[in-house]
């Protein structure tokens, strides 16, 4: 997993919960990078998964909740940082629609290393998407509050529904259908 992801994360943890609250969970975790991450480097994602557990432990907060709070941040982190990825589109269903074939490509290009899920486009509208994210994972938390920010980002409405394919969360269906209010 990049390390962006875990840099962001910590920041996150940071300015959410406080200095403290990263020391504790980095420590609780016993990480083989000891918590010092770089942007550019990779790291394993159980380092990922034992800093979730240990947040989730300390905060109160579940797991799925926590990522969707991360996703929110990491959006605005993406945006800020690539603005051109985001700028290309004019309607956050064709945005998300492309993840696969444009938005995926382009990270792969910035970090070629970079494990990054799937999503096939079953169903494309004006107004609904249906796509299928599968990843190893089970991230589709992260996911749904990425999908969220998108419309927030364009100032539209949706309803985002999804189903788990697989219990672990490995295969998750997601249906959007824009809203009018």
């Amino acid at each position: 997993m990049k390390g962006i992801v875990f840099t962001e994360f910590l920041e996150l943890v940071e300015k959410k919960f406080g200095l403290e609250m990263v020391d504790t969970i980095i420590e609780q975790s016993n990480l083989p990078s000891q918590g010092a991450y770089t942007a550019i480097g990779t790291y394993d994602f159980t380092e990922m998964l034992s800093l979730l557990k240990h947040l989730s432990e300390n905060s109160g907060l579940s797991i799925d909740d926590l990522l969707l709070t991360y996703s929110e941040h990491f959006f605005s982190v993406l945006a800020d940082s690539y603005p051109d990825l985001i700028k290309k589109y004019t309607d956050p269903l064709d945005m998300l629609s492309s993840i696969e074939n444009h938005i995926h490509v382009e990270v792969q290009k910035i970090y070629p290393d970079a494990e990054l899920p799937t999503f096939e486009v079953l169903e494309k509208t004006d107004d609904k998407l249906v796509m299928i994210y599968k990843s190893s994972r089970a991230m589709y938390s992260f996911g749904l509050g990425l999908m969220r920010k998108t419309f927030e980002h364009f100032d539209t409405k949706a309803n985002i529904t999804y189903e788990k394919l697989a219990s672990d969360g490995t295969e998750v269906k997601f249906s959007i259908v824009k809203t009018n209010g």
